[in-house]
C-alpha cells in the first residue's frame, strides 16, 4: 500500500466467529473472508485483498507432490514446541472448541442444512457463493458444475484435499483416480484429451488448449461460511 507491505497478526477479536486479522502500519482490522478492513484508519477505503486458493492436506501428501517444500520449524523462538500438538491431541489449541457441536458466540444468520461445524470447501465466484461439503467430496473426486456464470470442477484426492478450477465448457472424469493417493492427477474432458492438475491450474497434455485457472477457496465450518453468505448455494450430492 503506497509502497509499503503491510504485514499481518491476528486481532484476539471475532466477527460472526470469524478471525479478524490486523494490520501493524495503520491498526486497521480485516475480515479474512472478503479481504477487507472494516475497522480503523482503512475502513471504507476500498482496499481488497486478492483471494488466493486455500489447500488442507496431509504433510506427507503435500511432500510427495512438493519435494523441495519448506516449512516453519515448530521451535520459533516465540512459542513453545507443544503449543503446536496435533489437532487431535486433547492438549492442543482449540481442541475443546473443536469437539464441541456448535460455535462459540451465537450468529443471527444460521442454517440447518449441515451441521454447524461440517466443513465445506467455500467458492465466490463473480459474486455468486458456494459450498461443497467435504464430506461429500471424499465420496466424489469429481465434480463437473456452475457457479456464477463460471463451469468449474471440484477435484478432491485421497487425503480429502480439495480443488476447484474453471473448466470452460469441458466435462471432465477421472482418468488417474484421485483417489489414488501420490499419483499424479489426470482428468480426461469429452473429446478424450487429457489434463493434468497442477496447484495452479489444469494443464493440457499433449494438446494445445490453454490452461485453466484454480478458483480462489476457503475451507471453512458451514457455520461461518454461512454467516457471511447467508445467500450461498449448497451442493448436495446432486
Amino acid at each position: 500500500m503506497n509502497g509499503e507491505t503491510l504485514s499481518f497478526g491476528t486481532s484476539g477479536f471475532l466477527y460472526r466467529n470469524n478471525k479478524l486479522m490486523y494490520d501493524r502500519g495503520t491498526k486497521s482490522l480485516w475480515n479474512q473472508f472478503y479481504g477487507r478492513p472494516v475497522v480503523g484508519a482503512l475502513a471504507e477505503s476500498g482496499i481488497e485483498l486478492e483471494v488466493l486458493p486455500v489447500l488442507l492436506t496431509r504433510w506427507s501428501d503435500w511432500l510427495n507432490s512438493h519435494p523441495d517444500t519448506t516449512v516453519l520449524d515448530n521451535e520459533t523462538g516465540v512459542y513453545p514446541a507443544s503449543t503446536y500438538e496435533p489437532e487431535t491431541d486433547p492438549n492442543s489449541a482449540y481442541f475443546e472448541y473443536r469437539q464441541d457441536p456448535d460455535a462459540l458466540f451465537p450468529v443471527w444468520e444460521r442454517s440447518d442444512l449441515l451441521h454447524p461445524k461440517a466443513q465445506v470447501l467455500g467458492l465466490n465466484v463473480s459474486g455468486r457463493a458456494g459450498a461443497y461439503p467435504l464430506d461429500i467430496l471424499r465420496d466424489t473426486p469429481v465434480i463437473n458444475d456452475s457457479l456464477g456464470g463460471t463451469d468449474l470442477v471440484v477435484i478432491t484426492t485421497a487425503d480429502s484435499a480439495a480443488r476447484a478450477y474453471e473448466r470452460g465448457g469441458e466435462t471432465f472424469a477421472a482418468v488417474k483416480s484421485p483417489a489414488d493417493s501420490g499419483a499424479t492427477v489426470l482428468l480426461e474432458d469429452d473429446d478424450g484429451d487429457r489434463w493434468r492438475v497442477d496447484e495452479e491450474a489444469l494443464t493440457p497434455v499433449g494438446h494445445s488448449a490453454d490452461s485453466l485457472r484454480r478458483l480462489p477457496s476457503h475451507i471453512a465450518y458451514w457455520v461461518g461460511w454461512f454467516a457471511f453468505y447467508p445467500g450461498t448455494a449448497l451442493y448436495d450430492g446432486s
